[in-house]
């Protein structure tokens, strides 16, 4: 939580509402709602994995309404086409020209639903708009707007109909959070929530209230005060000790006997933004290896490939993670 020694009250304030309007809609996943801060903190990707209806798509619509955000959604089938998300070129039957039609990814905020779900040409359409923050339709480049923040949503692999990720663009996701169920008391009071949503007259009909309709549409904040946040986050205080640690783990990973692939530089940038936002999120302005620690597995999980010995042996990456960490340390 915030805490009052910032050096940065009205970031700490602004922070802070948002947390709250996100609490009043969401249940607990208090940690999913500080990444998914991380990530727009420092124009960073996320993806959240878990099982349906973990109200992962309720966290980012309340999140985007609770900014100023432009917000689209993109629910990801094995139909699905790259034109779909980029945009495509239109012929003008009126002037004989093409004109560009933009597509979904013209946004601020994109909340991919069930990635996993379309087939790789189609997964693999948003490399270029996820690192370079822009598209190319037909022969010329298109710049998203700014901020341009993906947040996936994906399956368990291990469900029907779904296709894993390429190394690539795995990369390329910030973080990886991985979503469980939430505690008996939690579950408790989603229950409670949804006895009171009542029913909503629309004309002569009526339909009964979801989550959804809960969400409020005014914004916290200004932009300016996301700017604010975001160059906050960016003077963050990171000591040579805690730069060579990171530095040491991306390391390990590229040697230990039981990866087969390990972390890309890019992993360790992620580390060091993402503990940044962290930090400050937690009331500091520096990193500590909390920071570095909380957030290893969901910076690292998911870039890094077992060999077949290990997984023969019923290895996990995140005990190999642990380990590396422990070694780290020692």
């Amino acid at each position: 939580m915030i805490t009052a020694n910032i050096p940065f009250p009205d970031v700490s304030r602004y922070v802070q509402e948002i947390r709250s309007r996100v609490g009043q809609i969401v249940v607990g996943q208090d940690v999913v709602v500080e990444r998914m801060l991380i990530a727009l903190l420092t124009s960073g990707h996320l993806l959240l994995e878990g099982m349906p209806g973990l109200a992962k798509t309720l966290l980012v619509n309340t999140l985007a309404q609770a900014m100023h955000l432009q917000f689209r959604r993109i629910q990801f089938t094995i139909d699905l086409l790259p034109s779909d998300i980029l945009g495509s070129e239109i012929l003008d039957e009126r002037t004989g020209n093409f004109r560009t039609h933009r597509g979904p990814a013209f946004t601020n905020l994109l909340l991919a639903d069930e990635i996993n779900r379309a087939a790789p040409k189609v997964q693999g359409a948003l490399l270029e708009a996820m690192q370079e923050r822009k598209v190319t339709i037909g022969s010329e480049s298109h710049a998203l707007p700014t901020p341009f923040l993906v947040i996936a949503t994906q399956n368990p692999i291990e469900q029907s109909g779904t296709f894993e990720l390429p190394e690539a663009q795995l990369d390329r996701f910030m973080l990886c959070h991985r979503l469980g169920y939430p505690t008996a008391s939690e579950e408790e009071e989603i229950l409670r929530r949804n006895l009171k949503l009542g029913v909503k007259r629309e004309g002569s009909g009526a339909v009964a209230r979801s989550e959804f309709d809960m969400i409020e549409k005014k914004a916290i904040g200004t932009e300016a005060d996301l700017i604010a946040a975001m160059e906050a986050a960016n003077e963050i205080h990171v000591s040579d000790v805690f730069l060579k640690h990171v530095v040491d783990i991306i390391e390990r990973t590229r040697h230990h006997r039981e990866l087969e692939v390990g972390c890309s530089p890019r992993a360790g940038i992620s580390l060091l933004k993402a503990s940044r936002a962290r930090a400050l999120l937690q009331g500091r302005d520096y990193v500590i290896p909390e920071d570095l620690f909380a957030l290893a597995e969901d910076v690292i999980l998911h870039r890094i490939r077992l060999t077949y010995e290990a997984l023969a042996e019923g290895r996990t990456g995140a005990a190999v993670l642990q380990d590396i960490l422990e070694e780290s340390i020692s």
